[in-house]
């Protein structure tokens, strides 16, 4: 009952990190400022959680000097993340940037590797070499359409991945027995501060708030901010860190789905042939060797 209860929160998760990007373009399309829109995000979402907190009068247990400090960097992740990922869309389609993003599963088998022992199996290499197969496909270089696109929008694409990687690592280990409203509220306020102080020159500009910054403020908060650590609060520390890299990979589909649907960009046959690719070897990384060692056990 635990490990589906975890699965599916993970899976929520990741789920909810797919919508961003419609609300972030939507924000740029009104004219506002990455540092606009992420401060508004942060404020909202740093409310929200702490008032949800305190309404359910959620225990403080398990709370200390040192775990508070810990709990809150691990947020900052989540605003490094929010902060490259939407500086990325600023110079590239959301499908490509979400794409680059989702390099977060290979290195997250590196951080297992640095900051738990983990060495790579030759399942595990092979899944990383498919991973970028999958890339090559699923950014379209094949047809030349990256070509003239600023270096600049990669490179924060790259670190959103990187960051994303450290947020679902850390998340996972922890202050894991502390409530998950507390800990998610702590780790919004860890990037709250972040944000504050990374976008200062920013913060007069959004005063008077108008009502298109509020609405697409409140979208990126919810589903950006709000929503995905909650889940991943409840639900990272009852699955293994494999299982979660596979649930989480559902953010990629829902983004680029979505990128497509509802903010018109063209995804063509061969970046889907991509996408498949990249998840199909997150599927062989995680499951190919319980597969193998199964398989050798039986004969």
């Amino acid at each position: 009952m635990k490990l589906n209860k975890g699965i599916l929160f993970v899976l929520l998760g990741g789920a909810c990190f797919g919508f961003t990007p419609i609300f972030a373009k939507l924000g740029f399309s009104y004219g506002y400022s990455l540092g606009q829109i992420t401060i508004v995000q942060m404020i909202i979402a740093f409310l929200l959680l702490w008032s949800f907190t305190f309404l359910k009068r959620s225990s403080f247990k398990g709370i200390t000097k040192k775990n508070i400090p810990q709990i809150m960097i691990t947020g900052c992740f989540v605003g490094l993340t929010t902060i490259f990922y939407y500086a990325s869309m600023q110079y590239l389609p959301a499908s490509l940037s979400i794409i680059l993003m989702f390099q977060f599963v290979w290195i997250g088998i590196i951080l297992e590797w640095i900051f738990s022992k983990i060495k790579p199996t030759p399942i595990t290499i092979l899944s990383i070499i498919l991973i970028i197969v999958g890339v090559y496909f699923a950014s379209n270089i094949s047809n030349g359409n990256i070509q003239g696109l600023p270096i600049k929008g990669f490179v924060f694409g790259i670190l959103s991945a990187f960051t994303y990687a450290g947020f679902i690592f850390f998340s996972g280990k922890v202050a894991v027995d502390v409530d998950p409203w507390v800990r998610t509220s702590l780790m919004v306020t860890g990037s709250t501060i972040l944000v504050l102080v990374l976008f200062m020159r920013d913060i007069p500009s959004i005063m008077p708030l108008e009502i298109n910054l509020v609405t697409t403020a409140v979208g990126v908060s919810l589903f950006g901010s709000v929503l995905p650590p909650l889940f991943f609060a409840v639900g990272a520390p009852l699955v293994s860190g494999g299982v979660a890299n596979i649930l989480t990979s559902i953010e990629l589909p829902i983004a680029i789905l979505s990128a497509s649907l509802i903010l018109s960009e063209t995804v063509t046959p061969l970046q889907w042939v991509g996408t498949a690719i990249i998840l199909a070897s997150i599927f062989l990384n995680e499951l190919g060797s319980t597969l193998l060692e199964r398989r050798k056990y039986h004969y």
